[in-house]
């Protein structure tokens, strides 16, 4: 069972969606039959059976076991994953791309670049899972709490820079055999506090004659709001060949 399945499908990510198949999925954390699940959540069986079918259907809960009973066989079905997402690949053409016309300030871009993360990432674990490999990522969430927008504005400078020295010292698109990553970088409010606006730093540094473009993604705030705490999310993405 996996951690976290990300859903492409739109027919899936409906039938998951579906409040009491969410609710069978949830339940089948470990192998359950329909008669169990009917019992756990009020169900008649026949129902719990319909509902199974649909999930089963589109892959998301396939067949772990079968039991003889007398002349009848039970069958045990687990849920492919502990949770689920519903990729923005699901919506078509109108899912949150950060390659739109988008105001780069806005809060909107950063959902768009947060639904970029939620496609690669669930493709390249899927792709990871068939090939038999582990994906390499490196995920980092913190907390700082800032005395005020200036000591904000001072760390979403150094932290541009800090970023900029990284990608210069390291990028190299001559080697034969190197992949390609995305670095991922924003900062948000905490749900304590609202959010305010964004700031968005972009420089250029030169290595080895080559230029280096780097965009850093910094949410904050635009107007004065006390002591705002920020949360940040750094995503380090294995971008395979």
């Amino acid at each position: 069972m996996l951690d976290i399945q990300v859903i492409e499908d739109p027919a899936a990510a409906t039938v998951a969606l579906e409040p009491m198949r969410s609710r069978l999925l949830s339940e089948l954390a470990a192998p359950a039959s329909a008669a169990t699940l009917a019992a756990r959540v009020g169900l008649a069986r026949q129902k719990v059976n319909y509902h199974l079918h649909a999930l089963e259907a589109h892959g998301l809960v396939p067949l772990a076991q079968e039991r003889k009973w007398g002349g009848l066989t039970e069958r045990l079905l687990v849920a492919t994953a502990a949770s689920y997402v519903v990729s923005p690949i699901a919506l078509g053409p109108v899912a949150a791309d950060p390659k739109r016309e988008i105001d780069r300030l806005s809060a909107s871009y950063l959902i768009a670049l947060g639904a970029r993360v939620v496609c690669e990432v669930g493709d390249l674990v899927r792709r990871a899972k068939e090939a038999g490999k582990r994906l390499a990522t490196l995920a980092v969430d913190t907390e700082v709490r800032f005395r005020s927008a200036t000591d904000r504005a001072a760390f979403s400078n150094e932290l541009t820079e800090a970023i900029t020295k990284l990608v210069s010292k390291y990028h190299d698109e001559s080697t034969p055999g190197g992949r390609a990553h995305r670095l991922v970088s924003w900062h948000t409010l905490c749900r304590r506090n609202p959010i305010q606006g964004a700031i968005m730093s972009v420089k250029k540094e030169v290595s080895g004659g080559r230029s280096v473009q780097v965009e850093v993604e910094v949410p904050g705030t635009r107007r004065k709001c006390g002591r705002p705490s920020q949360r940040t999310g750094y995503f380090v993405l294995v971008r395979a060949g």
